[in-house]
């Protein structure tokens, strides 16, 4: 995503996320009621339940909370059915953007999207559009002061790992959405830190945006986090750093 990477995004936003914890449990109990509806309760055989309850776990979600919404997912107890959509479209400057929701009303989140990408001049465009810019790629983030890159290279590429790239303050480890898993075992048993860890999509290309359009990104961006109906977005906006210091 932006400044080259998904990182880059994602350390702008760690200082707002913790006053937003009640949103980012309900996203999140979302995707565990989802995944376990899909999949079935059981961690071991489901492993979009297993990642889901691992970034709970990693929110510090208290384990009745996530079992509750497994309970849900699986029928045990009563609870919302959630549908899966994927909206994509262009954002100020034309810029890539796609948009993963999980609701209970088509209707009402489709016409919040619409909203969001009209206010920040963009649209939404037909299923596809931007799809073929994005690689749907495992990520794993790790501060440079937890590991050196020749010692993180080795033991990621052995465990699978596709490329290992330095970030500024970060080394990102990519990998095949399949060889996510024994890739992030591997740097959580050499004991190292992990900032962020999960499957995502990576843009192929960059597209810069400065000035004003640069601010309407990353204020769509914002909306696009504080609606309850949106779990993920990916862009390829690149979006300087000082943008985003005025917010």
């Amino acid at each position: 995503m932006s400044g080259h990477s998904k990182w880059s995004t994602i350390k702008h936003k760690k200082g707002a996320a913790d006053k937003k914890r009640g949103k980012i449990f309900t996203k999140l109990i979302k995707e565990i009621t989802v995944a376990a509806r899909m999949g079935g309760g059981d961690m071991e055989a489901n492993p979009r339940l297993r990642q889901a309850v691992a970034a709970a776990k990693a929110q510090n979600m208290p384990k009745e909370n996530f079992e509750r919404a497994i309970k849900k997912g699986t029928g045990e107890l009563e609870g919302v059915s959630y549908e899966e959509i994927i909206y994509e479209g262009y954002g100020p400057g034309g810029v890539a953007v796609m948009v993963e929701c999980l609701t209970d009303n088509r209707n009402r989140t489709i016409a919040d999207v619409r909203y969001m990408f009209s206010k920040a001049g963009g649209n939404v465009g037909t299923d596809g559009c931007v799809a073929w810019m994005f690689d749907k790629k495992g990520l794993i983030a790790v501060a440079k002061d937890a590991v050196d890159e020749d010692t993180l290279m080795e033991l990621a590429l052995d465990a699978g790992a596709e490329d290992i790239k330095d970030e500024g303050d970060v080394f990102e480890v990519i990998t095949d959405p399949g060889d996510f898993e024994a890739v992030q075992a591997a740097v959580d048993d050499a004991g190292i830190a992990c900032e962020m860890a999960e499957i995502t999509r990576l843009p192929q290309t960059m597209t810069p945006v400065t000035g004003k359009e640069a601010e309407q990104m990353v204020r769509f961006m914002e909306a696009l986090d504080d609606c309850d109906d949106v779990q993920q977005f990916y862009t390829n906006a690149d979006i300087p750093d000082e943008v985003y210091d005025k917010f």
